[in-house]
């Protein structure tokens, strides 16, 4: 992180309103949305280039991903994290959400087990559902010193049952936790002792905030052999609504996983999905350097914010994301913190418990926004306890 790097700004509120997407029309507009993970910056001009071309050309139809997606993938891996991939290997689908639930189908029958690590991103519960796999959970522990970290004897437990599948999230949303090398390794070997296959969902990989360093789970060794790994520019660069992501296989074993998604799955994903993640991932670095800068910031911003203002809340700084997981338990239990600060601040977040059980008395704050409004959120957070 250079000191030439320029933060990135913000528009005002009122223009910010104009936006149309789920952040901005889901409540009132007296009340601050610091809820979906969806970010305030302007994205970042070689997307926009992208997309601008593509509608001067009336480039609109299905979408077509090629080798450039596979290329793009790797190079930004190779460039980002030391990670080799082979470009032939990453197979396009609409989203991380799709390409896990397609993934399940193909690693579970009915019945079977799928293993998750609440607190963790809401979805990850209905997507076995969705296959009809039961759900096992292994929660996240808390270390002495507040850290979330996998809980590898409860990792144990739940893969002696000989699950189907584990679904990893690494950064782990809502905690903003990079599990280290170590962590990782333990869950390889646990993989490979009861054959249980991992889906890694590394959607907010790009997205580690300076201080700390990405493993990528298939460069853990033997992890290829028995995982798959999700990546998306959706989150770094916020494309959410343009629908594309990608799966990595890195061992033959795992490229027949992928092998039997079905073909169809290639009409869904998205046409500028596709030209606006192969922008990113090939000319959007040095604006994400800006942006991971610049939560940097916010991070800071935040963390003294809360100090000064919220004395009854509790917090880790993430160690990637732009969430921050609150620990309100002083406030309230259950949804009730949020619905304080809701109702009486006007500040919308998520309720802790959407992320499973141990998020009872917590709320997630998105704090990808202005200086402004994150000193505004938590002040009217602050007049809400008052």
């Amino acid at each position: 992180m250079g000191s030439m790097i320029v933060p990135l700004a913000v528009d005002d509120l009122a223009v910010l309103r104009q936006r149309r997407s789920a952040k901005w029309r889901t409540y009132p507009e007296d009340v601050l949305p610091l809820t979906i993970a969806e970010m305030d910056f302007p994205i970042a001009e070689p997307v926009a280039e992208a997309l601008r071309a593509a509608v001067s050309r009336s480039d609109t139809g299905y979408a077509m991903p090629g080798p450039e997606l596979g290329d793009a993938v790797a190079s930004f891996a190779a460039a980002r994290w030391g990670w080799p991939v082979e470009p032939g290997s990453v197979t396009a689908v609409p989203d991380v959400s799709v390409g896990s639930v397609e993934l399940l189908r193909v690693c579970c029958r009915p019945g079977e087990a799928v293993v998750i690590s609440p607190p963790v991103y809401p979805p990850f519960f209905d997507w076995a559902a969705e296959v009809g796999a039961r759900l096992v959970e292994a929660p996240l522990r808390q270390d002495g010193s507040g850290m979330w970290r996998l809980d590898l004897e409860g990792l144990r437990d739940a893969f002696r049952a000989r699950p189907a599948a584990y679904i990893l999230c690494n950064p782990h949303n809502p905690v903003g936790r990079v599990h280290d090398r170590g962590e990782l390794e333990a869950v390889v070997r646990l993989a490979h002792e009861y054959g249980v296959r991992v889906i890694s969902n590394e959607i907010h990989a790009p997205l580690v905030l300076p201080g700390t360093t990405f493993t990528p789970f298939l460069t853990v060794p033997g992890a290829a052999e028995i995982a798959v790994s999700l990546v998306s520019a959706s989150k770094a660069w916020n494309l959410a609504g343009l629908k594309c992501a990608a799966i990595v296989a890195g061992s033959p074993a795992m490229q027949a996983v992928t092998g039997q998604l079905p073909p169809e799955r290639r009409w869904r994903i998205g046409h500028f999905g596709v030209l606006a993640t192969i922008a990113a991932f090939t000319a959007g670095q040095p604006w994400l350097d800006a942006l991971l800068a610049t939560l940097g910031m916010r991070r800071r911003q935040l963390g003294d914010l809360i100090a000064a203002q919220l004395p009854d809340v509790r917090w880790q700084p993430p160690q990637a994301t732009y969430l921050a997981w609150l620990d309100c338990r002083r406030i309230g239990n259950g949804e009730q913190p949020r619905n304080v600060f809701l109702d009486r601040g006007r500040v919308a977040l998520e309720p802790g418990p959407r992320f499973g059980a141990p998020g009872g008395g917590f709320v997630r704050l998105n704090f990808a926004t202005s200086e402004a409004v994150l000193a505004e959120a938590i002040e009217r957070m602050a007049s809400a306890l008052s």
